[in-house]
Formats: C-alpha cells, sequence, structure tokens
C-alpha cells in the first residue's frame, strides 16, 4: 500500500515540477505560443495539482491511523504483539526518510515559483504529519494482530490479511504467504513478528482456521 502510494506521489511529482520550471523560469511553450510566466490559468491549475497531493497524502494517512488504532485495541484480538525490533528501525528510518523527502520537495517547489505556495502547503503539512505519527505511535502501537477474519498489520503500512477463502500458509526467504482459491496470493514479511513471538502467532492462527481446508507449511521453527 505505502509503495502504491510512493509510486503515485513520484507519477504526479515529475509533471508538476515541469510546470513549476516552466512558470517559474517564465520558459517558453512553443506549441501553446506563450511562455511559461503567462499561461493561462496557473492558479488553478497548482491548486488541482495540490488538491491531487492532499486527497492520495490523506488516503495512506487516514488509513495508517485507523490501522494503529485498532490494532492497539489489544482486547479485541486472538493474538497481538508488537512488531520485531528490526522491523520498527526500519519503519522509523523509512517514514523519516518520506518526511524529508516531502519536506525538500516543498521547499524546491516554492522556491521555483511562489505560484505553488498551495503545493508546498500541502506537502509541508503530510511532512509534519508523517513526524508526529512516529513520536505518537512508534514506541508501542505498530502492531500485528489476529482475529477470527483477518490477519492486520500495522505500522507505516496497513496489510490486512482476511482468512475467508483461505487454502495454505507458508513461510519461505524471510515471508509469509497465504493462498487462496483462485490463485490469488497474499504476503508479508516474517520480521513483522518478533522471533520469539512467532511459534504462538501460528498456533493462533491455525486455531482460527479449519484444519481440513487449510494447509501450514514451513511456519514450525527447527
Amino acid at each position: 500500500m505505502n509503495s502504491f502510494i510512493n509510486v503515485l506521489l513520484l507519477v504526479v511529482t515529475f509533471p508538476t515540477m515541469l510546470l513549476s520550471v516552466f512558470v517559474g523560469f517564465d520558459l517558453p511553450v512553443d506549441f501553446l505560443n506563450t511562455t511559461g510566466g503567462k499561461l493561462l490559468y496557473r492558479f488553478e491549475i497548482f491548486l488541482l495539482l495540490g488538491l491531487v497531493y492532499a486527497i492520495i497524502s490523506l488516503r495512506r494517512s487516514v488509513r495508517r491511523w485507523m490501522g494503529v488504532r485498532m490494532t492497539s485495541q489489544i482486547n479485541k484480538f486472538a493474538w497481538n504483539g508488537e512488531i520485531s525490533k528490526e522491523r520498527k528501525q526500519r519503519v522509523i528510518l523509512y517514514t523519516c526518510l518520506e518526511a524529508s523527502l516531502l519536506f525538500f520537495l516543498a521547499l524546491s517547489f516554492y522556491f521555483v515559483t511562489n505560484q505553488a505556495f498551495f503545493i508546498s502547503l500541502v506537502l509541508m503539512f503530510f511532512s509534519l504529519e508523517s513526524i508526529v505519527f512516529l513520536l505518537v505511535n512508534a514506541k508501542r502501537k505498530f502492531r500485528v494482530g489476529i482475529t477470527s477474519k483477518a490477519v492486520l498489520v500495522s505500522d507505516r503500512e496497513v496489510i490486512l490479511i482476511y482468512l475467508a477463502g483461505l487454502r495454505k500458509v507458508s513461510v519461505s526467504q524471510q515471508t509469509i504467504y497465504f493462498d487462496y482459491i483462485e490463485e490469488l496470493q497474499l504476503s508479508f514479511p516474517i520480521d513483522c513478528i518478533e522471533e520469539g513471538s512467532r511459534p504462538e502467532f501460528f498456533q493462533t492462527l491455525e486455531a482460527q482456521l479449519d484444519p481440513n481446508r487449510v494447509l501450514f507449511q514451513n511456519t514450525n521453527p527447527k
């Protein structure tokens, strides 16, 4: 999910930066017989692009805040545990890098052309939001939980694995795979779960499923 959002932001950023350069440096736009500084509807275009950034970033923000809120309600889960220390360190690092990149883009857009101030404002807001997200949740709220219907992983990403239709659970190359009917496969890294908690995780997961319908493979530590 988080990777998909980052790709979307990247796709939007390239044409937005190109437009900002043309407007900020008043470069000629030959096919329109004008220059960037004289383009019609510049304000409206920058406003629309800012709204696109806001919608994409807001969707990610709402999803991950809801995710940590849900996994923090420990009594609603058959099993619930914190993510591993290694995973948490990566989550903190990657989120800080994302926040730094958004902050850098915000400054870049504004210094290239102040007509992109709304875009800069949106990016600055979500850069700060990412830092607040870490400060509030990083200590104990990044967790993995199992209910009778799903497995939920919640940190900088939210991974939801439904149990309905599940046919096989297997571990291979540090990844837990969930295979369904009609060849659907979902997965998440096994290091989301502390190594010492993995036997209990798989035991609880097995207890939620019909052993005659779901195969567990390589889930027992040697």
